[in-house]
């Protein structure tokens, strides 16, 4: 499972070995025991990638025995890509512009994705420098 956050200072992405599912239950339960809020609705999430990466083909070849209603690569210019895929939304309410969303893609789906994102935020970061 991919678990998205969305945050005032930009997103994070992780990798975690547990079930939507289970996330969301328990996410339910501690806001729910300890009274806070939690909006959940079925949502999309974008983020961007550097375009010039030779493992993005890795990427594509395992979306491409994934439905592709769920998962979508679009080239946005020259340096980047575009990743848009299918999840579930919690936040604080349904307003909220900070939150989490959490997706299930399948493991080789995922490990790329994560891999990228890794490899496409440390060039970012260093490009900053």
């Amino acid at each position: 499972m991919l678990k998205l956050t969305y945050t005032e200072s930009g997103l994070h992405l992780e990798r975690l070995d547990v079930s939507l599912e289970e996330f969301v239950t328990n996410r339910t339960l501690l806001c729910l025991r300890s009274g806070i809020s939690l909006h959940i609705e079925a949502s999309r999430a974008a983020f961007l990638l550097t375009a010039d990466m030779v493992e993005l083909a890795f990427l594509q070849s395992a979306i491409s025995h994934y439905p592709s209603s769920a998962i979508a690569i679009d080239r946005v210019d020259n340096q980047y890509v575009e990743v848009c895929f299918s999840g579930t939304w919690l936040a604080s309410n349904i307003s909220a512009e900070e939150g989490t969303l959490v997706s299930a893609l399948g493991d080789r789906v995922e490990f790329y994705l994560y891999k990228l994102w890794e490899l496409s935020e440390s060039s970012l970061t260093f490009a900053s420098f």
